[in-house]
């Protein structure tokens, strides 16, 4: 029988409730044994969760002082779910706590708490991983191994478009800037921003951005036009509202074949020179973010979703935002962080 993971959630809304659903169903593995959440009524509805699967609810934890009382005891691991803006702190200390980690995307709001969640990695030697379906999928991960591998020859362009409809989160917490750090483009589009910078697997150089709020407080639709160290040229197009849907689709194009997969890492096509269409990439089965950070911690694979790549996405960002905040107007990538 395998060792039993004892998790903790630092959060217990809607995503993190699906996050939760996935793990009770692997009582041979994994164990949750508190929720931290300081809503009452939000923890009510996590509870629910337990109950629907037969097993007793955790136990409830209004703080994150509270949890981090009990780590030692019986916490092998964190699950945080929470605001984009909490990240930061609540990683670090759950870190320096002597826990491993597991954060939902986006890591941080800044390339400077990205730099300062790498060095906490390192003092700490604890396991932090960036819950990126993309990055942990073996779809990016086959895509990356083809590109640098060599199979698509010279990487020229690459091109991302993501939609959805999400203007419909209007009121909620991923429309106030002080607690989601961007809108649709740095919520669902952030999956883009990694996979892209994941794909390309090189810093960018310079940025240039466009958004439009439709009247909210964070951006709704956003172009992005970007070129990188190296000089692949990328855009990067993202509509948050649009009819009922959210979808993806990434193309990376070279000089020996063209690449199609999306920022889920949901599909891999491949089209060699010489053939007339995209073809289906054969890969292992996709592993829940979950599955994929018991196995990371017991040492069976890499960790495909650290800290650096959420630092790369966090420059790119930063200058995202920089550009869109002038009207486009082209801003150097600043790597110093």
């Amino acid at each position: 029988m395998p060792e039993i993971t004892n998790v903790a959630f630092v959060g217990g809304g809607s995503w993190a409730r699906h996050h939760m659903r996935l793990i009770l169903q692997q009582p041979q593995t994994s164990r949750i044994v508190a929720i931290c959440e300081p809503d009452e009524a939000v923890y009510s509805q996590a509870a629910a969760e337990f109950t629907a699967f037969g097993v007793l609810p955790p136990p409830h934890l209004l703080d994150l002082d509270t949890l981090l009382s009990q780590a030692d005891q019986r916490i092998d691991a964190v699950f945080i779910v929470t605001p984009h803006a909490r990240h930061h702190d609540q990683v670090k200390r759950c870190l320096e706590a002597g826990l491993d980690v597991i954060v939902e995307k986006p890591m941080v709001i800044t390339a400077e708490e990205a730099a300062s969640l790498i060095e906490t990695r390192d003092r700490t030697g604890r396991l932090l991983v960036v819950a990126f379906q993309g990055s942990l999928s073996p779809q990016i991960r086959e895509a990356v191994r083809m590109i640098q591998g060599g199979r698509l020859g010279q990487v020229l362009n690459v091109s991302g478009v993501v939609w959805q409809d999400w203007k419909r989160h209007a009121g909620s917490w991923r429309t106030v800037p002080a607690l989601s750090g961007g809108g649709f483009l740095f919520d669902t589009g952030a999956h883009m921003l990694n996979t892209v910078a994941d794909l390309v697997g090189e810093d960018f150089a310079d940025v240039s951005a466009w958004f439009d709020n439709r009247g909210l407080a964070v951006e709704v639709l956003g172009a992005i036009v970007a070129r990188t160290k190296s000089g692949i040229l990328v855009t990067i197009n993202a509509c948050g509202d649009t009819i009922p849907s959210c979808e993806s689709d990434i193309r990376v194009f070279g000089t020996q074949g063209i690449l199609r997969t999306g920022q889920w890492g949901e599909r891999l096509d491949f089209q060699p020179a010489g053939r007339r269409r995209l073809q289906k990439v054969k890969v292992d089965p996709s592993l829940g973010v979950w599955e994929q950070f018991l196995k990371i911690r017991a040492g069976e694979i890499s960790n495909s979703s650290p800290p650096e790549i959420g630092l790369r996405m966090a420059r790119l960002w930063d200058a995202v935002r920089a550009s869109a905040a002038q009207d486009g107007a082209r801003v150097n990538v600043d790597t110093s962080q």
